[in-house]
């Protein structure tokens, strides 16, 4: 009886010991994230070198240690260590993109892309590695290849903003703006309150502005894509072709152009709040189903399509945003709950994609 207590208090107090170096170890990384939220990379170092020595266990600790040595712009450092890591049982997508950005910024652009690649096959379904990608083709100015990665990140992980936003701007930035506002409205969605939401908010507005010409009660025009229908279309069964998403989207918004005389955020909401309606009331939403146009039909049924306008559009004419939020409390104030309790529903099974098409 006495030999088994024996026994027993000895692993009872190696247990303790190690459940203290446990603690301990995590008290130090937690105090080394703060170091490097604060600007000091190199105390974090020496702070998680010991949180490893105490418990090298987890793949946490040297990862923190890894993007420590990155913000020391010590590249190397960080290279060899993510290397090890690469082959650790905990491995993730993040592993990858992290030893990608490493090679980046030490100049190695070639490795980088190879990192991603590899992460890539390893982590087909990861946004951040596609982000990364696309981003070295967007360094280089290659933007058609860029879109194919931000897009391809879009469809295999449909919740991480990060694509919609690259994805939007350059779409917005060139003769197809519909599938950038599409992208960046959805991007605003996801990603509510950033610096990047607000310069969403003025692209989109800015586009609204710059594509839609009124010059009298009788004369007006848009142009948010390029659309075509070839003959070969033609000589398809007609009762199976499918009009372009384009010459929809811009059939549609052309009608809700009859009663506005210039375009304002007022005037944006009234035109917005029209295509969901004609959309609907047209069927459009059966050969051309959108989450997103189906989200903006439910806050119509829910009464807050027009403060969720005038939330997309905010950083168009910021006093008029603020003038009308601050006249319409109560709507603004009803708006904010629903919108905090409804998110759209964006899924694996429930997304856009522009390939939908």
């Amino acid at each position: 009886m006495l030999k088994f207590s024996l026994v027993f208090l000895c692993l009872l107090t190696v247990n303790m010991f190690a459940q203290t170096d446990k603690e301990e170890a995590h008290e130090l990384a937690t105090q080394a994230v703060r170091f490097m939220d604060e600007g000091n990379p190199r105390e974090a170092i020496e702070l998680l070198k010991q949180s490893i020595e105490l418990d090298d266990e987890p793949i946490y600790y040297p990862y923190e240690l890894s993007l420590a040595y990155y913000l020391n712009k010590d590249y190397s450092a960080a290279i060899d260590l993510l290397e090890e890591l690469t082959d650790h049982d905990e491995v993730s997508d993040r592993i990858w993109q992290m030893l990608g950005n490493c090679y980046d910024m030490d100049e190695q652009k070639e490795k980088a892309i190879e990192t991603y690649e590899k992460g890539l096959e390893l982590f087909p379904n990861s946004g951040i590695l596609y982000l990364e990608r696309g981003n070295m083709e967007l360094a280089k100015g290659e933007y058609n290849n860029a879109l194919v990665y931000y897009e391809s990140g879009i469809d295999v992980q449909p919740t991480f903003p990060s694509n919609y936003y690259w994805a939007a701007k350059l779409f917005m930035s060139s003769e197809d703006e519909v599938w950038g506002m599409i992208y960046g409205e959805l991007f605003m969605n996801l990603e509510r309150n950033s610096a990047r939401t607000a310069e969403i908010s003025k692209m989109l507005y800015d586009t609204y502005r710059s594509e839609i010409d009124i010059t009298s009660d009788t004369s007006m025009s848009i142009e948010f894509c390029n659309s075509v229908i070839t003959a070969e279309d033609f000589l398809k069964d007609l009762e199976d072709l499918k009009l372009p998403f384009c010459m929809i989207f811009e059939s549609t918004m052309i009608t809700t152009l009859l009663s506005a005389d210039t375009i304002t955020t007022s005037s944006l909401n009234g035109i917005r709040t029209a295509f969901v309606k004609s959309y609907y009331e047209s069927g459009h939403n059966n050969t051309h189903p959108n989450i997103l146009f189906d989200y903006q039909k439910e806050l119509l049924d829910n009464g807050h399509l027009e403060a969720y306008n005038y939330w997309i559009l905010m950083k168009g004419e910021p006093d008029t945003f603020e003038a009308w939020s601050l006249t319409n409390g109560a709507k603004w104030d009803d708006f904010v709950e629903w919108f905090a309790e409804n998110p759209i529903d964006i899924s694996e099974s429930s997304k856009f994609h522009r390939t939908q098409y």
